[in-house]
């Protein structure tokens, strides 16, 4: 049985792209992209545009693992093309290169650590810690971890998170996140103006709302699901906590497309450079991988996710607001 730094090892071979495939998968996505979005413009009709706008949010989920997949050097590196077509994604899709590299490669090298996981990453803070806040304080944290406030991932992850508040913390590093913003409110301000609000809607906002909504959950109930593991930085090996802190997040194979595979979250922070499309494969091949800690994507399973507020240190498990008051301070 493999453990350990060996199983990490034993991965290598899979950490290889086939450079036609990851090719077929971002050209035929963004194809699939650009026709749902025109066709929540020309079609006639509010069902059908609805139709090709919610289409156009899944498509826009799965572009972004894409994305995501370019920024960890995984797929279609050193390639000019790429460059240009992922550097103008991540302007659009609010997540500019500057930013969402910086804080996503600090998430996955201190993924679960108790005192310095927050940044690229829901915050998270101990019992201990939650009873010494202020009610200010204690409202703030939990107003972040909310559904609504997740659910609402396109203001508060992206716009507010993303840009405002990378480009306050440092303009110079982060100008791009400022060109982002202000080309996104252009546009939208243009389609409501000169071609109107349905175009604005079905073309524009509801997909971005979706997208938003969805990988903010999927953010979220990765790291924070029942059975987690959190850990003091002391205590914090990189391959524990990919296995015992990121969720597999069982889905049909349909949701499993348009999310690009990121449901195998636990091969993703065990081996960063295994391309999305050959996660599954790797699961297959890894019996290790396979008694994983899983959660789903159903009314039951994000409700048990929601719940978790705090990390209990005298347990070790994360616990809910309720539970704060039934123990013993």
């Amino acid at each position: 049985m493999l453990l350990g730094k060996n199983l990490i090892l034993a991965t290598k071979p899979f950490a290889k792209e086939i450079r036609s495939k990851s090719w077929f998968h971002a050209t035929s996505t963004l194809a699939l992209l650009i026709l749902a979005l025109g066709g929540s413009l020309a079609v006639p009709g509010i069902i059908l545009k609805l139709l090709c706008s919610v289409i156009a949010g899944l498509l826009l989920i799965r572009m972004f693992i894409i994305y995501h997949d370019y920024q960890h050097h995984t797929i279609l590196t050193h390639s000019p093309v790429a460059e240009v077509i992922m550097t103008v994604f991540g302007m659009y899709m609010l997540s500019p290169a500057s930013i969402w590299k910086r804080s996503h490669d600090h998430h996955h090298n201190h993924n679960s650590k108790l005192f310095s996981a927050s940044i690229g990453s829901y915050p998270i803070v101990t019992r201990k810690k939650y009873m010494e806040m202020s009610r200010f304080q204690k409202f703030t944290y939990l107003a972040v971890r909310h559904p609504v406030t997740i659910a609402l991932g396109y203001f508060s992850m992206f716009i507010i998170g993303m840009c405002l508040r990378s480009f306050v913390s440092n303009p110079k590093k982060h100008f791009d996140s400022l060109i982002a913003l202000v080309i996104h409110i252009t546009v939208a301000v243009l389609l409501f103006v000169f071609i109107g609000w349905q175009a604005w809607f079905f073309m524009f906002f509801l997909p971005f709302l979706i997208a938003f909504a969805i990988g903010a959950y999927l953010f979220y109930a990765q790291h924070n699901f029942p059975g987690v593991e959190f850990y003091e930085n002391k205590n914090w090996v990189y391959e524990k906590a990919a296995l015992e802190s990121s969720s597999f997040m069982k889905m049909n194979p349909v949701m499993e497309w348009f999310t690009g595979n990121i449901g195998y979250h636990h091969i993703h922070h065990l081996n960063s450079k295994i391309p999305f499309y050959r996660l599954p494969e790797v699961m297959r091949h890894f019996t290790e991988l396979q008694n994983c800690k899983v959660t789903r994507l159903t009314p039951k399973a994000m409700s048990a996710c929601f719940k978790l507020k705090v990390w209990d240190q005298e347990s070790n498990q994360m616990i809910g607001v309720k539970g704060l008051h039934k123990m013993p301070a």
